[in-house]
């Protein structure tokens, strides 16, 4: 005979998933509604505000510049390099296109697309009216979330600068704006990583001083020591520079915005100019970038891996311990540089023209964004499949490589 009790919490336990289910249900209804008046209220005139910034449209800069056409009043917008595309090499250790991923994954790119790459166009345009806004998401490490309003409240549609719920949330919560009558915006999504900063934000400020635009740009209150010394390094310094409140979003009069392709060869190229690589000596070392303090996609058999690369007169090199001139500055003399895939691989920015880039990586999960960066910088790149170790998410893996790849590798190199 069935036990009453248990039949009893069989049927509650039924009855709260339907229950559960129905208000998830009509919950999404009511969101799907409310965002509908939203934004026929918006279209209408009514400030985003009064539906606590839900249904705010987007649009790219292009696109409001092209409502606005023949207005004076809409801004200015200028083309510094048009939409172009790229003849990349194939990585030297691959005869075929065809041994490339064609995955594009989260990149909207794949290695398959690098060896004919488009690069977005770079623009500079000034707008008026602009609402700045921001948040961190505690979700994911806290990395930082920017967004533009225009004039017509409508949300600038760009790379790595889009309105996301949470900004509707935000700016709800937040304080009444501050106001500035002019400012330049270049920060864009998780400014605060390494590769992000060298690859993302260092060309746009280095685009900005030479379009003489330097004088209005706001630099986050928070940074890493990564990113005042590169500043201070160009000398330029932090404190110079106007910031915000993190906790009052931003009314800017005339603001600039920039649109700028992350791996475009003329913005990347600009980063080594600057540092003086150029004018180094004729590079001399080999460098293995260790990721043994890493608390992610360490190489598990690094210590393999190492046995072959020392002989060869290889320095294994924790970059953490450096400071960024002295990251600068080794690299300006590394003419081999093998890494796992991760952040310390950007360093490639620093080594003259031609160097010899080893990347270890899982192409079960590509990310093609170092094949491209060396392709901009002119670097001959090598690619080694690894093997991803761990069920937690891909960008937390650690990787295993075959030996015998690289050591075929350095064969081919005739290091």
């Amino acid at each position: 005979m069935a036990n009453p009790e248990a039949i009893m919490k069989k049927q509650t336990r039924i009855l709260t998933s339907v229950s559960r289910l129905q208000v998830s249900r009509v919950s999404g209804v009511l969101k799907k509604a409310l965002n509908r008046v939203a934004r026929a209220g918006i279209a209408r005139g009514a400030p985003p505000a009064w539906f606590g910034y839900r249904g705010v449209p987007h649009e790219t800069v292009q696109a409001y510049f092209a409502r606005h056409s023949g207005s004076a009043d809409a801004g200015t917008y200028k083309t510094v390099h048009p939409r172009g595309q790229a003849t990349n090499p194939l990585p030297a250790n691959m005869a075929s296109r065809d041994q490339l991923p064609d995955d594009q994954g989260w990149w909207g790119y794949s290695f398959w697309d690098v060896p004919e790459r488009t690069s977005d166009e770079t623009f500079i345009a000034t707008v008026p009216d602009c609402l700045i806004t921001w948040y961190k998401d505690p979700d994911k490490k806290n990395d930082f979330y920017p967004a533009i309003l225009n004039k017509d409240s409508r949300a600038f549609d760009m790379r790595e600068l889009r309105f996301r719920p949470l900004h509707a949330t935000t700016l709800s919560r937040s304080p009444k704006p501050a106001r500035l009558k002019k400012a330049t915006w270049f920060i864009e999504r998780v400014y605060h990583n390494h590769s992000h900063w060298l690859t993302a934000h260092m060309p746009r400020l280095l685009l900005l001083r030479e379009q003489g635009l330097l004088d209005q740009v706001i630099l986050p209150p928070e940074r890493s020591a990564t990113i005042d010394d590169s500043l201070r390094l160009l000398g330029l310094k932090p404190e110079d520079f106007q910031s915000y409140d993190p906790d009052r979003p931003l009314i800017v009069d005339e603001l600039t915005i920039l649109g700028t392709d992350r791996f475009r060869p003329e913005l990347l190229q600009m980063v080594p100019e600057a540092y003086g690589v150029h004018e180094a000596p004729a590079p001399h070392r080999k460098v293995f970038i260790s990721r043994l303090r890493a608390a992610r996609r360490r190489l598990v058999n690094e210590e393999e891996v190492w046995k072959l690369l020392e002989p060869q007169g290889f320095e294994r090199v924790l970059m953490e311990d450096l400071s960024f001139e002295e990251q600068v500055r080794l690299m300006r003399e590394t003419a081999v540089l093998v890494a796992p895939h991760g952040a310390g691989l950007t360093n490639m920015m620093f080594c003259p023209k031609g160097a010899d880039i080893i990347e270890i990586a899982d192409l079960g999960f590509p990310n093609p964004n170092f094949y491209a960066l060396a392709a901009a910088m002119g670097h001959r790149y090598w690619l080694i499949p690894a093997t991803s170790l761990g069920d937690v998410h891909p960008l937390e893996k650690d990787l295993q490589v075959d030996p015998v790849l690289v050591s075929e590798t350095l064969n081919q190199m005739k290091v």
